[in-house]
């Protein structure tokens, strides 16, 4: 970023060490380190608060752009149109032609109701559907 060679590098560490001293040098480092990173956040949060702006700019955008594609759509193809739904679409299921009308179909019969106020016979276990016990072997190790 700054382009700093080896040997600026070498005379900043030399001016620093006369400037500030072998004893205050390590402090100053790490003060000097602090802000470095608060200034690297600092930067990095604007820098996403700027890349969300663009993309919030570029979805209004290709929103707009979709919103007049839709709208031209809609002009070239009208929707209160029933014949050019019909030729573009196919006719709707739910719309009978009066020659198609038929009766009704019969109603299905129901099964027979219980009698009022009783209940429903409790479903018995068979032999079958009883879980058998766990049979349980014990080995004794005096064999």
């Amino acid at each position: 970023m700054f382009d700093i060679g080896a040997s600026e590098l070498l005379l900043i560490v030399i001016v620093a060490v006369v400037v500030i001293g072998p004893k205050d040098l390590p402090l100053a480092l790490r003060t000097a380190g602090r802000w470095i990173g608060k200034v690297r956040r600092v930067s990095g949060h604007f820098r996403a608060g700027v890349e969300t702006m663009i993309r919030e700019a570029e979805l209004a955008e290709m929103e707009k752009k979709w919103r007049e594609q839709n709208e031209a759509i809609m002009r070239e193809f009208p929707a209160d149109s029933a014949t050019a739904e019909a030729g573009l679409v196919g006719q709707d299921p739910g719309t009978v032609k009066s020659a198609e009308v038929s009766a009704p179909a019969a109603p299905t019969a129901a099964p027979p109701a219980a009698p009022a106020g009783t209940e429903p016979a409790p479903k018995r276990r068979t032999r079958a559907t009883k879980k058998a016990p766990k049979a349980t072997t014990t080995q004794s190790g005096a064999d």
